[in-house]
């Protein structure tokens, strides 16, 4: 068996950019160490309609055999430990507070240990925004988190693809992010030129 990724999600906009991205990690059976912030729930409901863990569970598509839930409060979970192998980490969405306490290694809770942890093994971390206009300060914590490994994927779908509805637009982000975790999934087709 591969080694697990870690998932966040906090509480920026974009509650239906993590729930897809977890449905299809779910799908394809990613071993997978999920971590929701409060202000990640908040979102969750207000954003999708979903306010407890078993409804991210039936939203994903009910199997979450593969899928374990860690307290973002336990900062002495496994995920905040360089011993325990781990693929990387995604945080999605990523609010700007999470975004500036991972560039400044102030890690308050388990979310954001187990993103420097993942910082100081050499591990993916990727970095899911959604915020507009961006100021200066999150544009440097941006090229902070950047400078020190991480991949920033800002919630800024394309439409060279067309989109017809607002699910188009959220796979779009969530392929990216696939692809950046070197999951296959054909949610979106790539760029033919």
């Amino acid at each position: 068996m591969s080694a697990p990724w870690v998932m966040g999600i906090t509480g920026a906009s974009g509650g239906p950019y993590a729930v897809r991205l977890l449905e299809i990690l779910a799908r394809h059976r990613v071993p997978l160490m999920l971590i929701v912030s409060s202000h990640g729930w908040r979102l969750l409901e207000t954003e999708t309609g979903v306010s407890s863990e078993e409804e991210l569970r039936e939203a994903t598509g009910g199997d979450w055999s593969n899928i374990t839930v860690y307290d973002n409060g336990d900062r002495g979970a496994r995920p905040a430990s360089g011993s325990a192998p781990t693929a990387g980490m995604v945080v999605c969405p990523c609010s700007m507070g999470t975004m500036s306490a991972i560039a400044h290694g102030s890690s308050r809770s388990l979310v954001e240990r187990a993103a420097d942890v993942t910082l100081k093994e050499r591990r993916k971390l990727i970095l899911v925004p959604r915020e507009t206009p961006f100021s200066l300060v999150h544009l440097r914590n941006m090229t902070a988190v950047t400078e020190a490994g991480a991949t920033v994927i800002a919630a800024a779908p394309g439409f060279y693809h067309r989109p017809q509805q607002v699910r188009d637009l959220v796979d779009f982000i969530v392929q990216r992010v696939l692809d950046h975790m070197e999951v296959e999934a054909d949610l979106v087709p790539p760029w033919e030129g």
